[in-house]
């Protein structure tokens, strides 16, 4: 099941006409935000393939997961050529293969890395599939499947998988395009999930079960407020309604009985939504020092939106929006994670080979926000 064999890419699946590639980077252009933060974009690494998930190690290592199967690493600023590890039993049509990834809080003395995967399995559906492996020397082994069977499908697999100032380890898991299974607390789909590091249920979590809040439709993002310590999540909506949430435990999201600005009791609406669409994925915190004035902004990558969102709060009161806007809007195509390197940069890699855009030549690629001097 974990074999470490290289396998070649295979092909995109378009859901649709892709749309007409970026005009040309200029990663050397001094840009300028709405309140005159100006800096630049550098290219760390590019020919890669649907990279789905970043994250940095203690030791500064960069991981990240490309969507055909692979996790590959940047060490010392340089792209390693060889996978720390591809899976073979990964099913990869349309948004499903390996996307989620999360380090332990202990990496550096366990070197335990998390991934969640949609799983082929033979003569059935296909899964998505929380596992554990171990890191040595730039190679994952011992991998362990933690939880498994989770309804999977082309399409709404989630899955972001983050650790929480808790040690808990939180993953987003989509409604695999069965709307219902969102209201359904005996599935795991639609849902945002609370594990133990060993992939069994906290003791507190809110029904007994990996279940943490429910009511989703396809989330995609999530961190934690570096001061208020609030859950906040991004979650795709049908036709816009995209949406921004604070997350807390029990609480019902509304997929499928409300979305947007639609109420009904019991149900939480957004802190912010979007429609036309942008298709939020992953999402973050700035909590870097090089940027003064990124501090404690919510980050967003925009698939359908082709930008980086930032959203400001006020800092007497964290829920509340104070201000927006889009960054690089059409310059890279399509922003699927953004995290905060130990540099004190914004990392961002994008998704412009998963089939719903026409690539660059050196797509996907991996790419760094620096203060322009």
């Amino acid at each position: 099941m974990f074999a470490l064999l290289l396998l070649s890419a295979p092909p995109s699946i378009p859901a649709c006409d892709p749309d007409p590639a970026p005009p040309p980077p200029q990663t050397g252009e001094v840009l300028t935000a709405a309140d005159g933060t100006r800096f630049r974009v550098e290219i760390v690494a590019s020919d890669l393939h649907i990279v789905w998930s970043l994250v940095f190690a203690p030791d500064g290592r960069l991981f990240f997961t490309e969507r055909p199967g692979r996790v590959r690493i940047i060490q010392n600023g340089q792209l390693l050529n060889t996978p720390a590890l591809t899976l073979t039993d990964v099913f990869t049509q349309s948004e499903a293969g390996l996307l989620g990834m999360a380090l332990h809080p202990e990496f550096t003395r366990n070197g335990l890395i998390y991934l969640v995967y949609t799983a082929t399995v033979p003569g059935a559906s296909p899964v998505n599939r929380l596992a554990r492996f171990r890191e040595a020397n730039n190679t994952l082994a011992q991998g362990v499947v933690l939880l498994d069977g989770i309804r999977g499908n082309t399409i709404h697999d989630g899955s972001r998988l983050r650790f929480g100032p808790d040690g808990k380890l939180y993953m987003t898991m989509g409604d695999a395009a069965v709307p219902s299974l969102s209201q359904d607390l005996a599935s795991y789909n639609g849902k945002i999930l609370r594990l133990n590091d060993d992939g069994t249920t906290p003791r507190d979590n809110p029904f007994a079960s990996p279940v943490y809040s429910y009511g989703h439709r396809n989330p995609q993002g999530i961190d934690w407020h570096p001061v208020s310590g609030d859950l906040w999540g991004t979650e795709h909506g049908q036709i816009g309604n995209d949406e921004i949430n604070v997350i807390e435990a029990r609480h019902n999201y509304g997929w499928p009985s409300i979305e947007g600005s639609a109420t009904a009791p019991g149900m939480d609406t957004p802190i912010l939504f979007f429609t036309p669409a942008i298709a939020p994925s992953g999402a973050s915190f700035y909590t870097g020092s090089v940027f003064p004035t990124f501090r404690h902004n919510f980050f967003v990558g925009a698939l359908g939106g082709l930008h980086l969102l930032r959203v400001r709060l006020d800092p007497a009161d964290p829920r509340r929006v104070i201000g927006q806007e889009r960054l690089l809007e059409g310059r890279f195509g399509r922003i699927r994670d953004v995290v905060t390197g130990p540099d004190g940069a914004l990392y961002l890699s994008t998704s412009n080979r998963d089939g719903r855009y026409t690539p660059a030549a050196d797509d996907d690629r991996i790419l760094r926000i620096v203060p322009a001097n």
